[in-house]
């Protein structure tokens, strides 16, 4: 499968709340060679008890904290200041906002399999 050669070995974290979109989104990365790691909130991003992946997929609603403020916590942090957040959320009015946190990119929910890589093969430095 090309798409393996041209994810294998990149990583994505996900932090999302919905099991529902953290299977969705697992199985269509991993079909595309990437290892995902996901998050159900926002906490473990902000302590900093992750390694350091290519992308960040980061819902805009996680239990506890705004999505939108951990983007913009993450990008202030020197070793996650570099790395591609893409939001995402149901409602797009969310996208403008994610900008201006320093989000690279928003993706709207429900997207497609095409969407989502996309999205990633537009910000992942190869």
């Amino acid at each position: 499968m090309r798409g393996q050669e041209r994810f294998d070995g990149m990583s994505v974290i996900l932090a999302d709340d919905d099991p529902a979109i953290q299977d969705a989104v697992t199985m269509m990365l991993e079909r595309e060679g990437f290892s995902v790691s996901v998050h159900p909130n926002g906490s473990m991003l902000l302590e900093g008890h992750f390694a350091v992946p290519d992308v960040l997929l980061l819902d805009r609603l996680l239990p506890g904290i705004d999505g939108l403020d951990v983007c913009k916590a993450l990008k202030n942090r020197p070793d996650t200041a570099a790395v591609p957040i893409i939001m995402l959320s149901a409602s797009p009015h969310i996208g403008r906002m994610a900008m201006e946190v320093g989000a690279d990119d928003f993706l709207e929910k429900p997207f497609s399999k095409k969407q989502l890589i996309n999205k990633l093969t537009e910000h992942i430095r190869h």
